[in-house]
């Protein structure tokens, strides 16, 4: 048994976050940060250590704004995750501020995008398809664009944080919009951009294609992958140049002539999974050449739409009983004034037509009291309606909405393929998730410079760009070593998320025994054998910040 003697007792926290500095450190991040930005040697942080520190707060999960970024480091291994000597007070606001100011003016966009690509080289990712889409912030308070050293405001080259179309139904708060650009091998982002409030997705994706144009012409085999706003006469020029897979946008008439078309013949539908079947057409919507239009029936989204086509049939029939009992007790001079109510209170119906209807025809007499024969009278009239389920409109309502039409160019991807290839854009729709996590990086943006903001959301990103890297990085090794880990669930699974990996790793600790006179014993405290199993898949780097024991002087 070891005997310390007295012991002087000091615990750190390294939990997941030795992952997190291990991937960085592999993807040589801080490094090129440094190389990019330049180094102050008066500084004690480089920029590219304050960058680490904020990819561990933001992976840290912790919601907090960043002038409280030295509390959260308070009980951290910073020797192990940041570099020896780093202290708490070290990531100061002033400090992180200053790292913001340099990052916004070197050019975030370039800034990001450099270092994706470096990512992805030394990873191997196949940047071969890439998934383009937006989303907004909504933010509080009053924003100006800052003033130059005469007093005079800074307005080039910022963001403008404005009012715009709210994707969050908030058209009350001021906002800004980010685009992103993912990769389909392990949704890692690839570009990233943050533009005004008010910018425009057909706009966005326009410029984008165009800026991209190069880089995914057809004779680069790169695909352009995005939602509706993509497919627009704005576009289309480009869209002729390069390879591309788009939704046709339902408010297109064509579209929708092309589900009617492939409703209407049945018989032609090719399966392609109990879920999927389609038909297919060439088109020359928008002059664009050698397009393809699949039209897709899906099972999944007519089970959907059915549970909710019921439930607005039943809120129609509670409106429409509502309705023809006001109509019903009315009285009305003339039959054509009975009717031309009658049609437009059924003018509204969705779901529903009339069963029966009649006129009941009432002598109403102009005076009060008993009337006689010489009493002075006129006709008036009553609707009796009774109405049921229209099932026939029920069942094309229902069937066109378990159709979409994606479009295409690309001679050589089957309909599944494209179909398979279109739905990986979920990888940046989860990413919007995941940016947008109240737990994550979202407090962060009460910052007064437009320039700033811009920056952590760049920051923001790019932990994005570490977590995804970790995770597919640990999936790609689990199946080759034909490994699993256990799920939430305690199954088996090869395709973990990396979220659930973090939350295994919660009480590991750097503990420091002083026992006195004799030097100091280090070593890491809580590795068990699943641990040791996911550090060893991740790589050297990070199975050396989990050794199991390690003396320092």
């Amino acid at each position: 048994m070891m005997d310390f003697g007295p012991i002087g007792l000091e615990i750190k926290r390294i939990d997941h976050f030795g992952i997190i500095s291990g991937i960085t450190r592999d993807l040589g991040i801080c490094e090129l940060i440094d190389e990019m930005i330049g180094v102050d040697t008066q500084e004690i942080l480089t920029t590219g250590d304050v960058v680490l520190g904020m990819i561990i707060n933001g992976l840290g999960f912790a919601s907090r704004p960043l002038m409280l970024t030295p509390q959260f480091f308070e009980n951290k291994a910073l020797d192990i995750l940041i570099k020896p000597g780093v202290k708490p007070n070290h990531f100061n606001r002033h400090r992180i501020g200053r790292a913001l100011d340099r990052i916004s003016e070197f050019g975030c966009e370039k800034f990001f995008n450099q270092l994706a690509l470096s990512a992805c080289v030394k990873e191997g990712v196949n940047t071969q398809i890439g998934h383009a889409d937006t989303t907004s912030y909504e933010l509080h308070g009053h924003y100006d664009l800052g003033l130059d050293e005469h007093g005079e405001p800074i307005e080039e080259h910022r963001i403008k944080i404005t009012h715009g179309y709210s994707k969050a139904n908030r058209p009350d708060l001021k906002q800004i919009v980010q685009e992103l650009i993912t990769v389909e091998d392990g949704g890692i982002p690839l570009i990233t951009k943050t533009l005004s409030g008010n910018a425009s997705d057909t706009t966005i994706l326009k410029e984008r294609v165009d800026a991209l144009k190069a880089e995914f012409a057809k004779s680069t085999g790169r695909i352009f992958v995005a939602d509706s706003k993509l497919y627009a006469s704005k576009t289309a020029e480009t869209l002729n140049k390069i390879y591309f897979i788009t939704r046709v946008a339902a408010t297109l008439n064509a579209e929708q002539d092309y589900i009617a078309q492939s409703l209407k013949n049945s018989d032609k539908w090719i399966k392609i999974s109990n879920d999927y079947k389609y038909q297919e057409f060439s088109v020359k919507e928008l002059d664009i050449e050698d397009q393809r239009w699949v039209v897709f029936f899906s099972t999944p989204a007519y089970n959907r739409s059915k549970k909710t086509i019921e439930k607005e049939i039943t809120k129609e029939q509670k409106a429409i009983e509502k309705e023809l009992n006001k109509l019903q007790i009315t009285m009305f001079g003339c039959e054509s004034d009975a009717v031309r109510a009658m049609q437009k209170a059924t003018k509204k119906w969705r779901y529903h037509k009339i069963k029966s209807m009649s006129l009941q025809e009432i002598k109403k007499y102009n005076d009060r009291g008993r009337p006689t024969s010489e009493t002075p009278y006129s006709f008036k009239f009553h609707i009796i309606i009774t109405f049921e389920i229209d099932q026939e409109k029920v069942n094309t309502i229902l069937n066109h909405r378990s159709c979409f039409v994606l479009a295409a160019n690309i001679a050589s991807l089957s309909a599944a393929e494209i179909l398979s290839t279109y739905k990986a854009q979920d990888h940046t729709e989860k990413a919007f998730a995941f940016l947008k996590k109240p737990e994550f990086f979202t407090a962060s943006l009460n910052l007064e410079k437009p320039g700033r903001i811009e920056a952590i959301i760049t920051i923001m990103v790019l932990s994005l760009l570490v977590y995804s890297v970790a995770q597919r990085r640990l999936r790609k090794q689990l199946q080759a070593a034909k490994q699993t880990l256990p799920d939430q669930l305690k199954k088996p699974t090869d395709k973990p998320t990396m979220r659930w990996i973090f939350q295994q790793f919660e009480g590991v600790d750097l503990v420091k025994y002083i026992p006195f006179p004799t030097v100091e014993k280090t070593f890491i405290h809580g590795i068990t054998p699943l641990r040791q199993q996911i550090v060893s898949l991740l790589g050297p780097t990070v199975f050396k910040i989990y050794q199991t024991f390690f003396e320092g002087g």
